[in-house]
């Protein structure tokens, strides 16, 4: 039945489903139907929470304009919990938030599993947690699925047959459907549609779970371009170096996975996602600084170790700093640009900061912290103020 409604072709990978979220920006309807007419695009998943707080801005204008454009609509939520308290929590929040951005009932509401937290716990654990979340999920009429790296599935968590959505990059899929026992496939983290601006991570759909449950118009009313499209997107070598492509769905994604090497190489990372700083390249390392979406740092080594890309950077302290750029093999954290170098990092005023929070986390007194600024300790800050830390 999967094969007859998705008419597989086994000598290609197709673009069934596109993945979205703040990071690419606004996406009008037109840009929509352009993927569905003239890519062969069935279904979109948009970015709806993060953790307990971070409610994706783009969420409800894309849900809008994708069943606008008569394709079917899916959410997912990037999970940050570590408990099944958190997992629930988590959950609720999720649920509410894609209520009020306008995911209709029925639609898929996807875990995204692939952060340190996760990375911190066992598979059993991590099996409990997802198990909760799913359970919660279902409460608010949505379909739960599991989203996480081909390295992490039956590693780090149990992703049974028939069910998951799972991220591996062949980049030449050559006549292999991987994880086809998998409700989907994403094959590639980068590729370019005709209207829109950046590389979208696409999947492959291997029956019909993404799509049940809703009423859709889809439609590809220009098969020649369809199949043209489809073969492009095909072309191409299998990736043999770690690189960064710098515009996709959660992030940019890195192509290959490589363990334990250094290279020597300088630049500047964009954060899109809160993440901690450690005392060294590894998540049993000591949390010494925090750095958040909007700011950036400046990095002298890129590392590799094992589940996770690292870059090394001098504190104001004059102490190394070690930050993930993303899964091994998966995800990223953000935007790197390689060898552009700034004199200045800046970090972005929350509610709640202090002078002395600020400085503590930055390795610097509060009264260097505030003439460097231009400021005193006595001079009020506000969220949303940028101030210059190193």
């Amino acid at each position: 039945m999967a094969a007859l409604f998705l008419g597989l072709n086994a000598n290609a990978a197709r673009m069934d489903m596109v993945d979205v979220s703040n990071n690419n920006g606004y996406m009008s309807t037109a840009e929509y139907v352009s993927m569905r007419n003239e890519f062969g695009v069935k279904a979109v998943t948009v970015k709806i929470s993060e953790g307990g707080t971070y409610k994706d801005p783009y969420a409800a204008s894309n849900i809008a304009n994708v069943q606008a454009a008569g394709l079917y609509i899916n959410g997912y939520h990037f999970a940050r919990y570590a408990t099944k308290a958190q997992a629930i929590a988590e959950a609720d929040f999720a649920g509410r938030t894609a209520k009020a951005a306008g995911l209709p009932i029925g639609a898929v509401l996807a875990t995204d599993v692939e952060s340190q937290e996760a990375n911190n716990q066992s598979k059993a654990t991590n099996d409990r947690n997802n198990a909760a979340f799913m359970k919660e999920i279902q409460k608010f009429g949505y379909r739960a699925d599991i989203y996480t790296s081909g390295s992490w599935a039956n590693n780090k968590m149990t992703i049974k047959g028939k069910t998951g959505w799972i991220a591996a990059y062949p980049y030449v899929p050559a006549g292999k459907n991987w994880y086809s026992s998998n409700h989907a496939w994403q094959w590639s983290p980068a590729a370019k549609f005709r209207i829109s601006y950046g590389g979208f991570d696409v999947s492959q759909l291997n029956d019909n779970y993404y799509t049940a449950g809703q009423k859709s118009k889809v439609k590809a009313t220009n098969k020649a371009a369809v199949k043209q499209q489809n073969k492009a997107a095909n072309k191409g070598k299998n990736a043999t170096n770690v690189k960064v492509i710098n515009k996709t769905k959660r992030g940019p994604h890195l192509k290959n996975s490589v363990a334990n090497q250094i290279y020597a190489q300088q630049g500047i990372f964009y954060p899109n996602t809160t993440l901690n700083v450690r005392s060294g390249a590894g998540t049993t390392y000591r949390k010494v600084a925090t750095y958040y979406p909007g700011e950036s740092v400046q990095y002298n080594q890129v590392l590799i170790k094992s589940d996770y890309v690292w870059a090394r950077y001098r504190r104001a302290n004059g102490q190394n700093g070690y930050i993930a750029l993303g899964v091994n093999g998966g995800t990223s954290y953000g935007k790197r640009i390689v060898n552009q170098v700034s004199g200045h990092t800046y970090y972005t005023v929350k509610n709640g900061d202090s002078w002395w929070a600020i400085a503590q986390r930055n390795g610097l007194s509060m009264t260097t912290l505030a003439s460097q600024n231009g400021k005193t300790i006595y001079t009020t800050i506000y969220p949303g103020q940028r101030l210059e830390v190193r």
